[in-house]
């Protein structure tokens, strides 16, 4: 029975009763070498199971035993902070992808489909990762639109966030990533309303480059995680100016070999391995947050630290009790691994079962419609108008989301700015596609590498409007109108045709089919982007982030160039 706050007293009774050894637990784990995570220690154990909870310690009587023989059995990973859609995979997908490699929980900002969708994308989110055997937390929106120079598909706000945590509070742990610190910095009331509306519960952080008394200003409103540290003097103030420092490895960030030399034995308490964006593909070729322990392990942390940072710290920061460990009264979730410095997984316990045998339902819909609304698309959407001077170009880094800003000799055909790219000049278009508007942002880009024809995507951070690259505009459009016709995906086009493309009919972020099914049209049009970006890993990866105006230094939305440093518009042309 519960008692009128919702206690279960009975199941607790019946658990104390089994951790006391009166009665039969469901599994029992013997011949164990456990790395306890609260203890700091391997030590010999066997794990007794009931219930989807750990009961205890020791020689227990038991429905089922499983001799681990040796194996090091160790905690589910928890990444602390990721964005679903930018796997391309439904959330039931994504989680049917991670679970073998070690995952039991995450914590994930919706706002890729919050930005297309509002509260409707997020609610869908919610609804289709709720009965999945990874437990999906949510942080609540805090930037949709992420900024005001760009179009989005919704807002959301203040009111809004709280009612998503009185509808969701078990779920909704708190405020997702701040990227707009400079609404922060200047007071804006509706900036700090959402922080307000989270409460005591945590806000995550997202500040590129902030520095000094801006950074203790910025910490000081709300914010108490940072996962956009690039550099180890930037994490290491922003551990002093105690936010919880989220190491980052994606499928276009790598950060982790730039900043674990921070980490000590003092400090590593304040440290979580994230993966912030993980696609696809990556998640089949190199796993999820095992991928992550294995790099920070080769590069010097040791074991057991390495495990800390990937599953009781995050837990611990988000308030996730009862997560992240083995020990009585968690939740059964761990795995046995054949070598701990190689983080060979044998096999993976989500809530006291094996993977192996457990359901990944899919989760409906919910009538989210087609969300490509673009109008006007034709071959003079992509040309500028005629000028003289040099031209700003967006410097793009491979590794990296910070972007330089370069200024550039353009070259001119009839007087107007066209790609070249004898050079690695390649123009760049941001087209509106949520309102019909007929927005076309227009730039250029160096450092995609793009030899020849077009890459366009309706996955754009963070508004995910339809970008496009291209040295030839008769291929930006057959690439941006292949991804209007599949109600948003990814293209890659060359002599005025389509080469590959996959669909991603969920607000033009996800796909719905399977998991493998993705992963071979992804690996399809990621190979003809490749043949067109030779030497770039990761062509749409990087593409996504040219729209982003909340990382610096320029970037490029539907409305123009933003310098982001002065989180204004800037020309194209340099007087």
């Amino acid at each position: 029975m519960k008692d009128r706050t919702g206690f279960d007293t009975a199941r607790l009774a019946a658990d104390i009763a089994l951790a006391r050894g009166q009665g039969r637990v469901d599994l029992l784990v013997k011949n164990a070498r456990l790395v306890n995570v609260l203890s700091g220690e391997i030590h010999p154990a066997d794990v007794a199971v009931a219930g989807g909870r750990v009961i205890g310690f020791g020689d227990y009587q038991s429905e089922e035993v499983l001799d681990a023989a040796g194996r090091f059995l160790c905690p589910g990973l928890i990444d602390g902070h990721i964005h679903i859609e930018s796997s391309l995979l439904s959330p039931p997908e994504f989680a049917r992808a991670v679970a073998p490699h070690g995952t039991a929980a995450v914590v994930c900002d919706p706002h890729e489909i919050a930005n297309v969708r509002g509260l409707d994308g997020v609610e869908y989110m919610l609804e289709a990762s709720r009965l999945l055997p990874v437990s999906v937390f949510f942080m609540a929106s805090s930037c949709v639109p992420a900024t005001h120079m760009e179009t989005s598909g919704a807002e959301i706000s203040a009111s809004d966030i709280a009612g998503l945590f009185k509808r969701h509070p078990d779920r909704v742990l708190g405020l997702a990533e701040v990227m707009n610190f400079p609404g922060v910095l200047a007071g804006r009331p509706e900036v700090l309303a959402k922080i307000a509306a989270a409460g005591p519960r945590p806000v995550d952080g997202h500040a590129p480059l902030l520095s000094g008394r801006d950074l203790c200003a910025y910490v000081l409103a709300g914010p108490g995680s940072e996962h956009e540290a690039s550099g180890p003097d930037e994490a290491r103030e922003k551990l002093r100016a105690g936010m919880q420092l989220m190491i980052r490895e994606g499928s276009t960030e790598h950060n982790l070999a730039d900043l674990v030399p921070v980490v000590n034995e003092f400090n590593s308490c304040r440290v979580s391995l994230v993966s912030d964006d993980r696609s696809a593909g990556d998640l089949m070729r190199l796993g999820h947050m095992d991928h992550s322990l294995r790099l920070a392990m080769a590069h010097g942390v040791p074991p057991m630290r390495a495990v800390q940072m990937a599953s009781v710290n995050t837990a611990r920061y988000f308030g996730l009790r009862g997560r992240g460990a083995v020990a009585p009264g968690y939740r059964a979730d761990f795995l046995l691994l054949d070598d701990l410095e190689e983080f060979s997984i044998s096999e993976v316990f989500l809530a006291g079962r094996n993977v192996r045998d457990l359901d990944f339902p899919a989760g409906r819909r919910r009538g989210l419609k087609n969300t490509m609304n673009v109008s006007g698309l034709c071959p003079e959407s992509f040309g500028l108008a005629p000028g003289r001077g040099r031209i700003r170009v967006i410097g793009f880094t491979p590794g990296q989301v910070i972007t330089e800003s370069l200024v550039l000799e353009p070259r001119l055909v009839d007087g107007r700015p066209e790609a070249d790219p004898s050079r690695d000049l390649a123009k760049l278009a941001v087209i509106e596609r949520h309102q019909g508007s007929g927005k076309v942002g227009l730039g250029f880009v160096h450092g995609l590498g793009l030899v020849q024809g077009a890459l366009a995507s309706t996955v754009a951070h963070d508004s995910h409007n339809l970008i496009v690259a291209g040295v030839k505009d008769k291929d930006m459009l057959a690439a941006a109108r292949e991804c209007v016709r599949m109600g948003g995906g990814l293209a890659a086009a060359a002599g005025g045709r389509v080469l590959a493309s996959l669909a991603l009919p969920i607000a033009g972020l996800m796909s719905d089919r399977p998991l493998s099914e993705v992963a071979r049209g992804f690996d399809a049009v990621l190979g003809a982007a490749r043949d067109l970006c030779p030497g770039l890993e990761s062509p749409f990866a990087a593409l996504s982030f040219l729209a982003l105006p909340v990382i610096p230094f320029l970037k490029l939305t539907d409305q123009g160039l933003v310098d982001v440093a002065a989180f204004d518009f800037t020309d194209l042309w340099v007087d």
